[in-house]
């Protein structure tokens, strides 16, 4: 599984604090070469996370400190983290009922069993069963995917877009199916639009297998730690970011289509085209519409909703 830049980045600096708290100082050079860091510049980024990172009442003395002072490291009221995190009998309860939800779904695994087992007789080793959690009901159709996902077989499908209220039929290349918040979710190559869609499974009104296969591939795109994934009526725009704008790429998910130097043009999706248009105003002259007819009308839209406040 490859990793996003925040996770490789959340995960280096999970890493990086509890060893500074039992390495008090380090040299900077030193923290540079254990953590792969590529200079000072990007220590300095991750140490002013950490500076808003804290325990909840956020006031000054709950929150970490952490900077470069002369030539070390210097990490102060993060003791929390210093040691691994001690559930509450809730928090693990919790914790429990989350993990036998995925486990009966297709996206379970055996290290998640051990995990739930560990749990389970952790928190009450004399019931049977402790605890249960139970998901909506599959839909008729589900195996069908499952089935279509696993042996590379080519669905047709008629989808409803409730969004747009539009009704397409699309060829699509299954990949896997998951629950999330009460409902059931289809992630797959769709043809029509030549990428990868979320489909929601309650809005698929017909499925018909075809007789086209697709190869299906050795390492399925991992859609689960995405916090968004553009569903099958999703909107597109390109934009050119300038350079103080490209924190962008951080935060949402776009496509980095060039880099020219001065500006970096970047393809990103989003549900609604008001997304787009708020981003653009916000952004100011660091960023321009390339291509994106939606967003450009509600940009429009929106800034004379604005104006005509000023003017009242």
């Amino acid at each position: 599984m490859t990793l996003s830049k925040t996770e490789q980045r959340l995960n280096r600096i999970l890493g990086l604090v509890p060893w500074v708290l039992a390495n008090p100082y380090p040299k900077v050079d030193e923290v540079i070469e254990r953590f792969g860091y590529s200079g000072r510049k990007e220590l300095a980024k991750d140490l002013n996370v950490l500076m808003v990172c804290g325990v909840p009442g956020y006031f000054p003395d709950d929150l970490t400190f952490a900077q470069i002072k002369d030539d070390e490291v210097v990490l102060d009221l993060a003791d929390y983290l210093s040691r691994p995190l001690k559930l509450t009998p809730s928090e693990a309860l919790g914790l429990l009922s989350a993990a036998l939800a995925v486990a009966g779904t297709s996206e379970g695994n055996e290290a998640l069993d051990r995990a739930i087992g560990k749990l389970t007789n952790s928190l009450m080793p004399d019931a049977e069963p402790p605890v249960a959690a139970e998901l909506p009901r599959e839909p008729e159709c589900l195996s069908t995917l499952r089935q279509a996902a696993g042996e590379g077989q080519v669905l047709e499908i008629t989808y409803v877009s409730t969004n747009i209220n539009r009704t397409t039929i699309r060829d699509i290349e299954p990949i896997s199916v998951h629950v999330s918040i009460g409902n059931w979710y289809l992630h797959a190559f769709c043809r029509r639009a030549n990428d990868h869609r979320t489909f929601r499974v309650d809005r698929i009104r017909s499925v018909r297998v075809t007789d086209q296969k697709f190869q299906t591939p050795s390492e399925p795109p991992d859609f689960r730690f995405k916090g968004y994934t553009p569903s099958a009526d999703a909107i597109y725009a390109r934009l050119a970011l300038g350079r103080k704008a490209r924190w962008l790429t951080e935060y949402y998910p776009v496509d980095v289509l060039e880099d020219t130097g001065e500006e970096l043009i970047v393809r990103i999706a989003m549900s609604d085209a008001r997304i787009g248009a708020r981003l653009l105003l916000r952004l100011g002259n660091q960023a321009r519409l390339v291509k994106g007819e939606e967003v450009r009308e509600e940009t429009i839209r929106l800034q004379q909703a604005i104006l005509s406040r000023y003017k009242q």
